[in-house]
């Protein structure tokens, strides 16, 4: 059994034997581990992405815009010598041009030996900051037109919708620069 389930995708990687063990634990009292979420709107939804893949959350720069790249990729930004491209999750909102979004959440998933290191910058309109809990992910009503979500967390009243940033990567594939 994990000693600490900080990510959705190790959640969904038990086995059904550690699932039930989990189950069990919690129905004794135990609760799951505290985890960490950065929590922050995009458009007219809540998302949250777990801390541990959250390098920083800066002020809106001003991006360059690339010829030619899809609808969702905004531009890239230069964060202290390291380019990063910004994807908008809400570009089927139809944004307003004369609003940018106030936020860049920057993230950063892990590569193997497949794949390299990806930073990515997601628009945020406001961020809320952090939250913790050792709640699990609503994962039965998660929406399945959301390819990038592997969940929901309860936050304050309302529900947060979980990133899985591999998905997002995949989602939004943006170019190598």
């Amino acid at each position: 059994m994990p000693e600490e389930l900080n990510k959705p995708e190790e959640l969904e990687a038990l086995s059904p034997q550690q699932i039930e063990q989990l189950a069990d634990s919690m129905a004794n009292g135990d609760n799951l581990p505290e985890r960490q979420y950065c929590i922050f709107r995009a458009g007219r939804e809540r998302f949250c992405l777990s801390v541990l893949e959250v390098e920083e959350v800066v002020e809106w720069p001003r991006p360059t815009k690339m010829p030619l790249s899809p609808s969702f990729l905004m531009g890239i930004f230069n964060l202290r010598g390291s380019i990063v491209p910004i994807v908008d999750i809400a570009f089927t909102e139809g944004r307003r041009p004369d609003l940018p979004p106030r936020h860049v959440v920057v993230a950063s998933l892990t590569g193997d030996e497949t794949h390299e290191d990806v930073r990515v910058g997601i628009a945020a309109d406001e961020v809320f900051g952090t939250f913790s809990t050792s709640e699990p992910l609503i994962l039965a009503d998660a929406p399945r037109e959301v390819p990038h979500c592997c969940g929901m967390l309860r936050h304050e009243d309302r529900l947060a919708l979980t990133l899985d940033l591999k998905r997002l990567v995949e989602a939004f594939p943006v170019p190598v620069i």
